[in-house]
């Protein structure tokens, strides 16, 4: 279904007559948006951004979740200066460079977990996609070669190429492409308890729910069509930092390994520290054969994203072909690896993991307190320094009921609290792809209490703001 267009005017009341006037004093740059026209960002520090109007914002979202360090990083500029002098760029078909295996030898030093060995592109829809092939080849490589279906989950984002695309459950970012995917996809409900868990239900009961749906789904497919189950580990934009409920992933784990499905962990939003371990699965009784990362990894500093491999899989690839049939021209680049590195031996070496999860449980607690008495809460949660505010209209008649999608609530606040010097991440069709707000704090390990503090401050200023009109 395509947009709405009026004849006379666009989206924003213009008429044709505005609309090439103002185009022809546009730069040819093409925007996310042909109307809003993005802040520019003169420079920026530590957790600060300064715009070219001299304002300053604090950065409270990471960009989205992405500027684990902060801004401005020294030792980070002198590494990528120190590559650039060094080598720029090689071909991985016939090269490698000193900064692309340190890289993987210092993430995945010892075999944690049995991943044994990493991947490098340039973005976490790349990682995706690479992630779907080297499962399928997997199982090409055991003659398997009927597993063509994945399976994933509602409410869910895997990215933005057409196979990631089609893995997604992000309802608005499809709608112009239904029917150009990956057709052999299907998709599960979320554990995505404070809304889809029915009353009275009990955590327990809830997770038994869903492992059996997700079971059951296999056996309508077929399980020896399907190739991998994909799931972020903790549900990042779409949703809003959804945990899982206690025992999903174990019995997620249990049910693939029963058919002889792969599991890939998406966590390109909430791995690399991002939930205050280094791997978010740490956190659950689970063990992946694919792990996929992005954002923490170069922290905004360069442009990479991975895969990490575990050995099950590698193994197999030994006993056949002896390759990955896959590849990308900037596929492990000199420059992305040397920034990554850095930023990774920044991370272990001044204990960050650890700092976001106690500066994470801090968040939660001022947050929780900060919005104590606002009735537009319905749900705060999170991990480390990755947490949600999903909003209802009106807390104290526990309908759940949120505002309708016309109006834009989570982005007024975004706008609200942009316009006191906070930069958020906002959600929309949080419930189901059309109904439901949220907002998004993720930032940088290295943010002070007080810079905690003055955060919560403005988020509920914002929303008070935006919600004395409703």
């Amino acid at each position: 279904m395509a947009p709405h267009r009026n004849d006379e005017a666009d989206r924003g009341g213009r008429s044709k007559e505005d609309v090439h006037v103002s185009n022809s004093n546009e730069g040819h740059l093409l925007h996310r948006s042909l109307i809003d026209v993005p802040h520019f960002v003169k420079s920026a520090s530590g957790i600060d951004l300064h715009l070219d109007n001299g304002e300053t914002a604090i950065d409270a979202c990471g960009g989205a979740a992405v500027a684990i360090l902060g801004h401005g990083n020294e030792e980070v500029h002198t590494a990528i200066i120190k590559q650039l002098h060094q080598v720029s760029y090689v071909h991985t078909q016939a090269y490698t460079t000193s900064v692309a295996e340190e890289l993987a030898n210092v993430i995945l030093k010892g075999n944690p977990y049995g991943l044994e060995k990493a991947f490098f592109v340039s973005s976490g829809s790349e990682a995706v996609d690479s992630a779907m092939k080297l499962a399928r080849q997997y199982h090409y490589e055991r003659n398997d070669c009927q597993r063509l279906h994945f399976v994933s989950r509602n409410q869910s984002y895997h990215g933005n190429t057409i196979g990631a695309m089609s893995l997604s459950g992000n309802v608005s970012r499809k709608i112009p492409y239904l029917g150009f995917g990956y057709p052999h996809v299907s998709h599960v409900n979320p554990p995505y308890a404070y809304r889809y868990q029915r009353p009275g239900e009990t955590e327990l009961e809830f997770t038994k729910r869903l492992l059996m749906e997700l079971e059951e789904e296999f056996l309508r497919l077929g399980p020896q069509t399907i190739v991998a189950f994909i799931a972020e580990t903790v549900i990042g934009a779409t949703a809003g930092c959804v945990p899982p409920p206690s025992g999903y992933f174990r019995g997620v784990r249990e049910i693939c390994d029963k058919y002889g499905i792969l599991l890939i962990l998406d966590e390109i939003m909430c791995g690399t520290g991002r939930t205050g371990t280094y791997f978010a699965f740490e956190q659950e009784d689970v063990v992946p054969d694919i792990v996929t990362a992005a954002k923490g990894l170069g922290g905004g500093y360069a442009a990479i994203a991975g895969i990490y491999i575990h050995k099950k899989i590698i193994d197999q690839l030994r006993l056949g072909s002896n390759a990955f049939v896959h590849g990308h021209t900037y596929q492990a680049h000199p420059v992305s690896c040397a920034a990554a590195l850095a930023v990774q031996r920044i991370l272990r070496r001044d204990g960050l993991v650890e700092r976001c999860k106690i500066m994470g449980e801090l968040l939660g607690q001022k947050l929780r307190k900060e919005l104590r008495d606002c009735k537009f809460i319905g749900d705060i949660r999170g991990r480390g320094l990755f947490w949600a505010i999903e909003f209802v209209k009106d807390r104290n008649e526990g309908t759940k009921e949120p505002f309708d999608p016309s109006i834009k609530f989570g982005y007024k606040v975004q706008e609200a609290a942009f316009q006191l010097g906070v930069a958020i991440y906002p959600g929309s069709g949080t419930i189901d792809g059309l109904k439901g707000d949220h907002i998004l704090l993720a930032p940088p390990f290295t943010v002070t209490e007080d810079q905690l503090g003055r955060i919560c401050q403005v988020v509920r200023e914002a929303i008070e703001d935006q919600g004395r009109a409703y």
